[in-house]
């Protein structure tokens, strides 16, 4: 009783010593340079954010390389008292894959706390390419393999991640051309130097609604319903039969933050989710607001176990590191 009695008043005297939190401004690393995608996230979130924790102002800090490690080890190494926080996309969960040397462990060295959204994806094709819907890519890639080269945004990229899959998927080699970003990938795309792309929404919409480029299809298991995107089929109704990728962002805090904190943080995002201006701020990026048991932690961290799983087999075949 007196052991029960003591745990008791030491979980109290924990739980009151962090009702307060936060009492100064917080700051959530971004591990991509200012104004991609990952960055707009972060930064619609922080202020959707910001009222539910304590008003207390969100800073952004980017803390871009080595395909987003060096930021999120930076947050693996912070002070665990909830005031450095991580918003990371799916390279958390392909990068141990990715990278020989890592300097922190996924699964071990963070406390989950939600996920946030789900990115859609497109597969797009240069003007000039013969193929105009799916099926016809499909004859196309048939009758030009060993000539087909794939653009994509840098190592471990969305656009990466997704030609890999793509082409693991279709059984076609492809010379895969990697590029410093996304802008130079398209601009090659546009000008004809490469043949096909797969990446996200965000990335690709402008360039379909205009015509500037083919679009094939959408990664997700289900039609989008944007207007410059609801006619095109999803890759699995095309016959790739399973074929689901999107990119997904995060919030996490190094190992060991409070229970108190994790939860206050957790709330914040659940109220964040709810918010009509961030939901429309989202849903103009192409984006899908997580509604499901993926916005806890343990479901989330369970998600990231499954993700490292899935894309593992995928890169190692490809044999595509970084050291």
């Amino acid at each position: 009783m007196k052991r029960l009695l003591i745990a008791a008043t030491g979980a109290l005297l924990c739980a009151t010593a962090w009702a307060e939190y936060p009492d100064k401004p917080v700051t959530i690393i971004v591990p991509f340079a200012a104004g991609g995608p990952t960055d707009k996230v972060a930064r619609d979130l922080a202020e959707a954010m910001r009222k539910p924790m304590n008003g207390q102002t969100i800073i952004i800090e980017n803390v871009g390389g080595a395909g987003g490690t060096l930021g999120a080890a930076k947050v693996a190494r912070a002070p665990n008292d909830g005031y450095t926080l991580l918003l990371h996309h799916i390279g958390m969960s392909t990068a141990p894959a990715l990278y020989r040397k890592m300097q922190y462990d996924t699964l071990g060295d963070f406390e989950y706390l939600g996920m946030i959204n789900e990115v859609p994806m497109t597969l797009i094709g240069k003007p000039s390419l013969p193929a105009n819907n799916y099926a016809e890519l499909v004859k196309w890639l048939e009758a030009n393999k060993g000539k087909i080269n794939l653009a994509n945004a840098g190592l471990g990229a969305a656009s990466h991640l997704c030609g890999l899959l793509f082409q693991s998927t279709v059984k076609i080699d492809m010379q895969t051309v990697p590029y410093k970003g996304t802008a130079p990938a398209m601009s090659d795309l546009l000008g004809g130097q490469v043949d096909l792309m797969c990446d996200q929404t965000t990335n690709t919409s402008g360039q379909i609604e205009t015509g500037k480029v083919k679009a094939y299809a959408v990664t997700t298991s289900k039609r989008l319903t944007t207007p410059a995107l609801k006619n095109l089929p999803t890759l699995d109704e095309a016959g790739l039969k399973g074929f689901n990728v999107s990119i997904w962002h995060a919030l996490y805090a190094p190992k060991g933050t409070p229970k108190a904190v994790v939860d206050k943080v957790n709330g914040a995002l659940r109220t964040a989710l709810k918010d009509p201006d961030f939901i429309k701020r989202e849903e103009a990026l192409g984006a899908v607001i997580i509604t499901d048991a993926r916005v806890g932690g343990a479901e989330h961290k369970k998600f990231v176990e499954a993700e490292i799983n899935k894309w593992a087999p995928i890169i190692k075949a490809a044999g595509q590191y970084a050291d």
